[in-house]
């Protein structure tokens, strides 16, 4: 498939651009590095800085003792050796001109949490909201929150708040699908988890994606070939507004659009790397609804640029499907479209994806229910990531179909426990068609591991739909009670 990305050729050919932002002499950290942090458990850990160029960095922590000298624009890092989970609060001294202390430092496993609003949104906008925060004293859990800042070259580092503290009073602003993800990981790993939410309401996916995601595939770094000079493509960008210096009122910053190119991966994402993470998860699709499989390509893209960047080629990458919405004619197969896309996307090695078509509201595109959002996340990645056995982690996948006569028998993945309806009722939402590709409402049985489509009005089918409306909430699921992915037959 031809992708037509016409502004991505910037995003294939842009390298990052390192735009130091801090007056050397002392030793200073990114905001990611401070106290009460989370440090990923069995990798080697990342630590860097910036000082004075030539002077020596000392760190120390967890019995280590790590020396760097900055380079030439005062940049300096050290790799800690590997270390083991540790729910004892730990202390890293690192050492200078000056001497700075971090406190209440713990390992475990870190996830960065992406996407959207509906990453976005907190424990306090989310189901029972009093109840989980008052239930919320889990201070092995920790969560850092990246401001929403757009850049039109990649940055260094991010003005954050730091690391906050899992409890009652600190929870609701947490991001909730992530929150409720961690919470999985920590009872059932019994070890700290750390979130990174880096995420904005309404953004789409190209500005996550850095330029070397784009330069993988092969029909974006074809169109990289004839490139415009890049400064003269930088000075076409879309800008939200113009700010003027307030020390100096001659100076006159472009500010550039969050939805840009390479934005939010610039403002947002590269200040955390090479922070060590295990991986990420990521809810977002609502602002490219009605693109249909070209999603998928740009779910290449950010994925495999993100594991570029980490230097880390198998690196987890765990997604929600999203739920059915009214987005409203004329675009009643738009929404399908997305999820075929995604579903599409579990092909790519090392992701998983949360199906979540019973526990939305198509009256709200911010469905409460965060809790099992983040949950059926935590399946994928307990199982396929840190290797419990006996999980079901997902609900029925469409693997295949044969005519039998005038019916229709289908296959599923994730079937092997066996099929059932959410509500006792007759599954809903399959149709059928015939040669004439006029799909109408089918009769659908389960028999075993597979479903028996049929209709009275098409003695020849040729092809089935299942749940492919955006107001479509299906009740087929497995036995494990999670639902089927929407999907059609036909292409």
């Amino acid at each position: 498939m031809r992708v037509p990305f016409h502004w991505l050729t910037l995003a294939a050919s842009l390298t990052a651009v390192l735009v130091p932002q801090f007056v050397l002499a002392e030793v200073k950290l990114p905001s990611v590095i401070g106290n009460s942090m989370v440090l990923q458990r069995q990798a080697p850990v990342p630590i860097w800085g910036w000082a004075d160029a030539g002077e020596e960095v000392t760190v120390e922590f967890a019995g280590q003792t790590q020396k760097a000298t900055p380079d030439a624009n005062g940049k300096w890092m050290v790799k800690l050796a590997a270390l083991e989970a540790n729910a004892t609060g730990q202390e890293m001294v690192i050492r200078g001109k000056n001497t700075i202390k971090l406190t209440d430092i713990l390992i475990g496993e870190v996830w960065l949490c992406s996407g959207q609003s509906n990453m976005e949104w907190s424990v306090a906008q989310s189901n029972n909201p009093q109840e989980e925060a008052s239930a919320a004293n889990h201070p092995r859990i920790r969560h850092i929150k990246i401001p929403h800042v757009p850049a039109q070259t990649a940055q260094e580092n991010v003005n954050s708040s730091g690391w906050q503290v899992c409890s009652p009073q600190t929870v609701p602003s947490f991001t909730a699908v992530g929150y409720y993800f961690g919470r999985e990981l920590m009872k059932e790993l019994d070890v700290p988890v750390g979130l990174i939410g880096s995420n904005w309401g309404g953004t789409r996916i190209e500005p996550w994606t850095p330029p070397v995601g784009f330069e993988q595939l092969p029909d974006l770094k074809e169109r990289a070939t004839d490139m415009e000079p890049i400064a003269k493509r930088l000075a076409s960008l879309p800008t939200k507004n113009k700010v003027v210096d307030k020390n100096d009122k001659t100076k006159v910053t472009e500010v550039i659009n969050h939805q840009s190119p390479l934005a939010l991966y610039n403002g947002m994402i590269h200040p955390l790397v090479p922070y060590g993470i295990r991986g990420a998860i990521w809810y977002q699709g609502e602002s490219n609804n009605g693109e249909g499989m070209l999603y998928f390509e740009k779910m290449k893209a950010l994925i495999q640029g993100w594991r570029t960047v980490w230097n880390n080629p198998t690196m987890p990458f765990l997604f929600v499907q999203l739920a059915p919405y009214n987005y409203g004619p004329p675009r009643a197969e738009h929404l399908p479209g997305i999820w075929e896309a995604q579903t599409a996307s579990l092909a790519i090695p090392h992701t998983g994806m949360a199906v979540t078509t019973d526990i939305g509201n198509v009256k709200d595109i911010h469905p409460k229910n965060k809790q099992e959002v983040g949950r059926r996340l935590s399946l994928w990645a307990l199982a396929n990531t840190y290797g419990k056995k006996g999980l079901v982690i997902s609900g029925p996948l469409y693997k295949s179909m044969k005519v039998e006569g005038n019916k229709v028998r289908l296959s599923f993945d994730y079937a092997e426990g066996g099929l059932k309806s959410l509500n006792d009722m007759p599954l809903s939402h399959f149709t059928i068609a015939g040669d004439d590709k006029q799909f109408v409402p089918a009769k659908a049985e389960i028999d075993g591991s597979t479903v028996v489509v049929s209709s009275d009005t098409v003695a020849a089918p040729k092809a089935v739909r299942f749940g492919w409306d955006q107001l479509a909430e299906p009740n087929f699921a497995n036995n494990a009670g999670l639902p089927a992915s929407p999907f059609r037959t036909d292409k």
